[in-house]
């Protein structure tokens, strides 16, 4: 009803329409050849050497988490930073203001909202947090995981691949990943993980930069992993 309504109504624009649908599909075959051309094998080993090649990354960072049994979703945004080696800096800007930071021995997490910043060692956590092993480069996606096609549909127009990754090994978080990975960049835009519980969380990630000098005015140096917090906030030490 709606295709001859358009027609009956616009008759001078339908060959203009059938040449415009013509040439996009043209120009959409160079990225529909590419994504058929690489199995999922080979997008996940050139993810891998694409981080292993960056110095350092920022983004900004969308995160949702929806859990099984429950309707309400938790939100969250701010800006992520990775530097080689071991160094990591995530600013949550809202809801609540939140610093998780690393200088790669240990690890600090500040609450604004409950005036607390807790500190323990960094290795344990940075050994179980996907995140880090995918943006340091610390990992390796083929030891690390059974690579293999989504189980998930998705819009084949958005420019981007997407594998699934399991762990091969049980782990304490994960379940199972999808990633859905640039086709220009080769970086991940998107990962939705899964824990034991079917717990969803969706990272979307934005504004990306590699081996970038500056973030925010401020140069990417060691300065930028290190956080003090407010005189009166209470530090928990846990080694």
């Amino acid at each position: 009803m709606f295709k001859t309504f358009l027609y009956n109504s616009f008759p001078q624009c339908t060959k203009a329409l059938k040449y415009f649908l013509l040439s996009l599909f043209v120009l959409l075959i160079p990225a529909l050849v590419k994504a058929q051309e690489m199995d999922s094998l080979e997008i996940a080993q050139k993810l891998q050497s694409t981080y292993e090649k960056a110095l350092n990354l920022v983004a900004d960072f969308k995160q949702t988490t929806a859990m099984k049994f429950s309707s309400r979703v938790r939100q969250g945004s701010g800006t992520m930073i990775f530097r080689k080696p071991g160094r990591m800096r995530w600013d949550y800007r809202s809801p609540d203001y939140q610093v998780l930071i690393s200088d790669g021995e240990t690890i600090s997490m500040y609450f604004e909202k409950s005036n607390q910043m807790i500190v323990s060692n960094a290795r344990e956590y940075l050994q179980s947090d996907v995140t880090y092993s995918f943006f340091a480069g610390t990992g390796d996606i083929l030891k690390d995981f059974d690579v293999s096609d989504p189980d998930l549909v998705t819009d084949s127009m958005d420019n981007s691949f997407l594998i699934k990754l399991t762990p091969k090994s049980s782990h304490p978080h994960v379940s199972s990943i999808h990633a859905w990975i640039s086709h220009d960049s080769f970086l991940i835009t998107h990962l939705q993980i899964v824990d034991h519980f079917e717990t969803v969380t969706d990272l979307f990630f934005f504004n990306i930069l590699i081996n970038a000098d500056h973030y925010d005015s401020r140069e990417i140096k060691e300065d930028l992993f290190l956080f003090i917090p407010p005189a009166d906030t209470e530090i928990i030490e846990q080694y």
